[in-house]
């Protein structure tokens, strides 16, 4: 007999211990699948995260350049409006009485008016100081606002709700922030020329105050809503396309966030963050 033959035989694994290694085997399989869909899900959020930073960034680059270049167009175009002014108002006085004239008159000073309000835009969207902060009562602020719009809500037939209560306070850059809520509300009158409501409600989180302005117009569409706060962008005739920009570099060198959605029932919701001081100061 040879060795072979002599040699023992390797016992065969039962029923038990084989169901033992395949339930083993299909748990490692779970756990591997399991472990390859986190894996694929984070990969997915973190290409996701560095797209936005990259699009954050290209758009502050295009801001930075597009900055120098309006400030240096509007203080131009600003000094020659000065002279040009003066000449208008020489010229009115020698045709006070040709009703013809003074009415071709009116109508090119509206146009250097606008072109005045278009340039003082620029200079404010380009301009670059750190915030003054103090606290207020946001209320009051938001009253004061009114107050100065209000000829121009009755005139469009607009009616305003406040849900602020006077003991919300909000630590800000008092005429920044009156700047961003004016552009705001303008942005509201001007998508319901004919009548409607604005509401403005204030809600205190943990780390931030958010400031909600919603109107009843047509709401904004999906492009509008992508693209709200990019400057010159616009959907008015003869807007300038850099009230909501302006709004947004307030908010951003304010540390806090603004975002442009639609009502789910009718018009167009926009929604300011402002980071309470302790954030602020911790940042």
């Amino acid at each position: 007999m040879n060795q072979l033959e002599n040699s023992p035989k390797t016992p065969l694994l039962s029923p038990a211990d084989l169901e033992t290694v395949l339930t083993a085997w299909q748990e490692a399989t779970a756990r591997l699948e399991q472990t390859h869909k986190t894996l694929r899900e984070e990969v997915k959020r973190l290409t996701d995260e560095l797209e936005i930073k990259n699009r954050e960034l290209a758009r502050k680059n295009r801001l930075a350049d597009l900055g120098q270049m309006a400030s240096h167009v509007a203080h131009e175009v600003r000094n020659n409006l000065v002279p040009v002014t003066l000449y208008l108002s020489m010229l009115r006085r020698r045709i006070a009485d040709d009703p013809e004239g003074i009415e071709i008159m009116d109508k090119i000073t509206a146009g250097f008016t606008a072109l005045d309000v278009t340039v003082y835009d620029l200079l404010h969207f380009t301009a670059e100081r750190d915030p003054r902060l103090q606290s207020l009562q946001l209320r009051q602020l938001i009253e004061e606002v009114c107050f100065s719009l209000a000829p121009q809500f009755e005139a469009q037939g607009i009616k305003v709700v406040l849900d602020i209560s006077s003991g919300q306070m909000i630590t800000v850059d008092r005429d920044m922030m009156r700047r961003a809520v004016v552009n705001l509300l303008l942005n509201a009158v001007d998508a319901m020329p004919h009548g409607g409501a604005i509401s403005m409600s204030a809600i205190d989180c943990v780390d931030y105050l958010e400031l909600k302005i919603a109107d009843t117009g047509p709401g904004l569409s999906a492009d509008a809503r992508r693209r709200a706060f990019e400057p010159f962008f616009t959907t008015k005739p003869g807007g300038t396309g850099l009230g909501l920009a302006i709004v947004y570099r307030i908010v951003e060198v304010h540390g806090g966030s603004v975002t442009a959605t639609n009502n789910n029932q009718v018009g167009a919701v926009f929604s300011v963050r402002i980071p309470h001081v302790r954030v602020l100061e911790a940042a």
